[in-house]
């Protein structure tokens, strides 16, 4: 398998997490980390977060802080209307 379609998240102690895979990273913040993956967008919240190492070309990263909660978001297609939605979670 070539190491960009490659997927895997290791969490230390909720203070360091690693993940493969990464496309690209939408934003982020102290709070949460919201990135593309192979496996679909994830979400990260914590406290303290920072990006420390980010690959890519290789699809890596690594961060650091207090992690307290990971979520995958199913994609709901690339359907009519879809842009609305986002709009509308961007200006509540």
């Amino acid at each position: 398998m070539d190491e960009r379609n490659a997927h895997s998240i290791f969490i230390r102690g909720r203070k360091q997490l690693i993940m493969e895979g990464v496309h690209h990273v939408d934003s982020f913040d102290e709070s949460e980390i919201i990135l593309q993956t192979n496996m679909g967008a994830v979400i990260l919240k914590g406290e303290g977060l920072h990006i420390t190492e980010l690959n890519l070309e290789m699809g890596n990263l690594t961060a650091e802080g207090f992690f307290t909660g990971l979520q995958y978001k199913e994609s709901k297609g690339k359907g009519k209307g879809s842009g609305k939605k986002i709009l509308k979670r961007l200006f509540k």
